[in-house]
Protein backbone atom coordinates (compact mmCIF):
# COMPACT_ATOMS: atom_id res chain seq x y z
CA UNK A 1 0.00 0.00 0.00
CA UNK A 2 1.23 3.51 -1.01
CA UNK A 3 2.59 5.89 1.79
CA UNK A 4 1.41 9.34 1.15
CA UNK A 5 3.07 12.25 2.86
CA UNK A 6 0.75 14.65 3.81
CA UNK A 7 1.71 18.40 5.47
CA UNK A 8 0.60 18.32 9.07
CA UNK A 9 0.72 22.25 10.33
CA UNK A 10 -1.63 22.91 12.85
CA UNK A 11 -3.37 26.02 12.33
CA UNK A 12 -2.38 26.65 8.11
CA UNK A 13 -4.37 27.18 5.33
CA UNK A 14 -5.01 24.12 2.86
CA UNK A 15 -6.56 23.40 -0.63
CA UNK A 16 -8.13 20.23 -1.26
CA UNK A 17 -9.58 18.42 -4.17
CA UNK A 18 -11.55 15.97 -3.61
CA UNK A 19 -13.22 13.69 -6.74
CA UNK A 20 -16.44 11.44 -7.15
CA UNK A 21 -15.71 7.66 -7.26
CA UNK A 22 -15.61 7.27 -11.60
CA UNK A 23 -16.20 11.00 -12.03
CA UNK A 24 -19.84 10.41 -11.38
CA UNK A 25 -21.58 13.81 -12.03
CA UNK A 26 -23.50 13.93 -8.59
CA UNK A 27 -22.56 16.46 -6.75
CA UNK A 28 -24.72 19.51 -8.20
CA UNK A 29 -27.72 17.16 -7.83
CA UNK A 30 -30.37 18.68 -5.23
CA UNK A 31 -30.40 16.05 -3.05
CA UNK A 32 -26.17 16.39 -2.28
CA UNK A 33 -26.47 20.00 -2.13
CA UNK A 34 -29.02 19.97 0.62
CA UNK A 35 -26.44 17.34 2.26
CA UNK A 36 -23.54 19.48 1.81
CA UNK A 37 -24.73 22.06 3.26
CA UNK A 38 -26.06 20.41 6.05
CA UNK A 39 -22.85 18.59 6.77
CA UNK A 40 -20.65 21.32 6.12
CA UNK A 41 -22.71 23.37 9.20
CA UNK A 42 -22.39 20.05 11.30
CA UNK A 43 -18.54 19.38 10.98
CA UNK A 44 -18.15 23.50 11.53
CA UNK A 45 -19.74 22.93 14.90
CA UNK A 46 -17.80 19.99 15.65
CA UNK A 47 -14.65 20.45 14.28
CA UNK A 48 -13.94 24.20 13.42
CA UNK A 49 -12.92 25.38 10.55
CA UNK A 50 -13.06 28.12 8.55
CA UNK A 51 -14.14 27.78 4.90
CA UNK A 52 -11.60 30.31 2.67
CA UNK A 53 -12.98 29.56 -0.49
CA UNK A 54 -15.33 26.38 -2.01
CA UNK A 55 -16.38 25.63 -5.43
CA UNK A 56 -18.65 22.32 -5.88
CA UNK A 57 -18.76 21.08 -9.21
CA UNK A 58 -20.54 18.30 -11.37
CA UNK A 59 -17.50 15.44 -10.31
CA UNK A 60 -15.20 17.15 -7.95
CA UNK A 61 -15.06 20.01 -5.14
CA UNK A 62 -12.20 22.51 -4.18
CA UNK A 63 -11.36 24.44 -1.09
CA UNK A 64 -9.36 26.33 0.49
CA UNK A 65 -9.91 26.32 4.50
CA UNK A 66 -7.97 27.41 7.35
CA UNK A 67 -7.67 25.08 10.93
CA UNK A 68 -7.58 26.86 14.34
CA UNK A 69 -4.34 27.32 16.24
CA UNK A 70 -3.41 24.15 17.19
CA UNK A 71 -5.14 21.40 14.83
CA UNK A 72 -4.09 19.84 12.44
CA UNK A 73 -6.36 17.86 11.34
CA UNK A 74 -7.82 18.13 8.16
CA UNK A 75 -8.43 14.45 7.23
CA UNK A 76 -10.90 13.99 9.74
CA UNK A 77 -12.96 16.56 8.54
CA UNK A 78 -13.01 15.29 5.13
CA UNK A 79 -13.85 11.89 6.01
CA UNK A 80 -16.85 13.28 8.07
CA UNK A 81 -17.95 15.40 5.46
CA UNK A 82 -17.40 12.62 2.53
CA UNK A 83 -18.70 10.01 4.53
CA UNK A 84 -21.86 12.20 5.65
CA UNK A 85 -22.64 13.24 2.45
CA UNK A 86 -21.90 9.20 0.56
CA UNK A 87 -24.58 8.34 3.04
CA UNK A 88 -27.02 11.08 2.25
CA UNK A 89 -26.69 11.08 -1.41
CA UNK A 90 -26.12 7.34 -1.89
CA UNK A 91 -29.15 6.60 -4.39
CA UNK A 92 -27.51 8.86 -6.43
CA UNK A 93 -24.79 6.23 -7.28
CA UNK A 94 -24.37 4.99 -10.58
CA UNK A 95 -21.40 3.02 -10.51
CA UNK A 96 -21.61 -0.34 -9.69
CA UNK A 97 -19.60 -1.67 -6.06
CA UNK A 98 -16.49 -3.72 -6.58
CA UNK A 99 -15.32 -6.11 -4.77
CA UNK A 100 -12.52 -4.10 -2.93
CA UNK A 101 -15.00 -0.90 -2.43
CA UNK A 102 -17.88 -3.57 -0.47
CA UNK A 103 -14.46 -4.96 1.13
CA UNK A 104 -13.93 -1.77 2.75
CA UNK A 105 -17.34 -0.75 3.10
CA UNK A 106 -17.16 1.99 0.70
CA UNK A 107 -20.23 3.08 -1.19
CA UNK A 108 -18.70 4.30 -4.19
CA UNK A 109 -19.54 7.89 -3.90
CA UNK A 110 -16.15 9.22 -3.72
CA UNK A 111 -12.71 8.77 -4.82
CA UNK A 112 -10.70 7.04 -2.08
CA UNK A 113 -7.97 9.87 -1.53
CA UNK A 114 -8.03 13.54 -2.08
CA UNK A 115 -5.19 16.07 -3.32
CA UNK A 116 -4.42 18.50 -0.50
CA UNK A 117 -1.91 21.58 -0.84
CA UNK A 118 -0.95 23.65 2.40
CA UNK A 119 -1.05 26.91 0.88
CA UNK A 120 2.98 28.63 1.52
CA UNK A 121 1.95 32.65 1.96
CA UNK A 122 -0.38 35.56 1.00
CA UNK A 123 0.63 34.86 -3.17
CA UNK A 124 -0.49 31.33 -3.19
CA UNK A 125 -3.37 31.39 -1.05
CA UNK A 126 -4.65 34.18 -3.50
CA UNK A 127 -3.46 31.74 -6.38
CA UNK A 128 -5.43 29.06 -5.28
CA UNK A 129 -8.54 31.10 -4.08
CA UNK A 130 -8.71 32.31 -8.36
CA UNK A 131 -8.63 28.85 -8.81
CA UNK A 132 -11.05 27.56 -7.05
CA UNK A 133 -13.00 30.61 -8.29
CA UNK A 134 -12.34 29.97 -12.02
CA UNK A 135 -12.84 26.41 -12.14
CA UNK A 136 -16.29 26.78 -13.53
CA UNK A 137 -14.85 28.68 -16.24
CA UNK A 138 -12.28 26.62 -16.89
CA UNK A 139 -14.44 23.38 -17.24
CA UNK A 140 -16.49 25.06 -19.70
CA UNK A 141 -19.54 25.32 -17.41
CA UNK A 142 -20.12 28.94 -17.26
CA UNK A 143 -18.55 31.52 -18.98
CA UNK A 144 -18.22 33.58 -16.51
CA UNK A 145 -17.34 33.28 -12.63
CA UNK A 146 -20.57 35.13 -11.87
CA UNK A 147 -22.73 32.65 -13.65
CA UNK A 148 -22.22 29.54 -11.38
CA UNK A 149 -23.61 28.99 -8.39
CA UNK A 150 -22.16 26.45 -6.40
CA UNK A 151 -19.18 28.72 -5.50
CA UNK A 152 -18.12 31.40 -2.83
CA UNK A 153 -17.11 33.74 -5.68
CA UNK A 154 -20.61 35.19 -4.72
CA UNK A 155 -19.71 36.28 -1.05
CA UNK A 156 -15.91 37.87 -2.43
CA UNK A 157 -17.86 39.74 -4.87
CA UNK A 158 -20.04 41.08 -2.43
CA UNK A 159 -17.34 41.59 -0.27
CA UNK A 160 -15.71 43.81 -3.17
CA UNK A 161 -12.55 41.39 -3.86
CA UNK A 162 -14.32 40.27 -7.29
CA UNK A 163 -15.80 42.85 -9.74
CA UNK A 164 -18.95 41.00 -11.62
CA UNK A 165 -16.94 40.66 -14.61
CA UNK A 166 -14.14 38.82 -12.97
CA UNK A 167 -12.86 35.65 -14.89
CA UNK A 168 -15.20 36.45 -17.90
CA UNK A 169 -12.27 34.64 -19.95
CA UNK A 170 -8.66 34.86 -20.42
CA UNK A 171 -7.39 34.12 -17.55
CA UNK A 172 -4.01 31.42 -17.57
CA UNK A 173 -4.00 28.02 -16.54
CA UNK A 174 -1.22 28.20 -14.10
CA UNK A 175 -1.51 24.01 -12.98
CA UNK A 176 -4.01 21.64 -12.66
CA UNK A 177 -4.68 21.87 -8.89
CA UNK A 178 -4.82 17.62 -8.68
CA UNK A 179 -7.19 17.34 -11.55
CA UNK A 180 -6.20 14.59 -14.20
CA UNK A 181 -6.21 16.23 -17.59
Amino acid sequence: MSRYRRARAAGATYFFTVVTYQRQPILTHADTLRALRRVLREVKTSRPFLLDAFVLLPDHLHTVLTLPPGDADYAIRLSLIKRHVAQSARHLIVSPQTPSRVKRRELGFWQRRFWEHQIRDDRDYARHVEYVHYNPVKHRLVARALDWPYSTFHRYMRAGVYPPDWAGGGWADEGDFGEHR
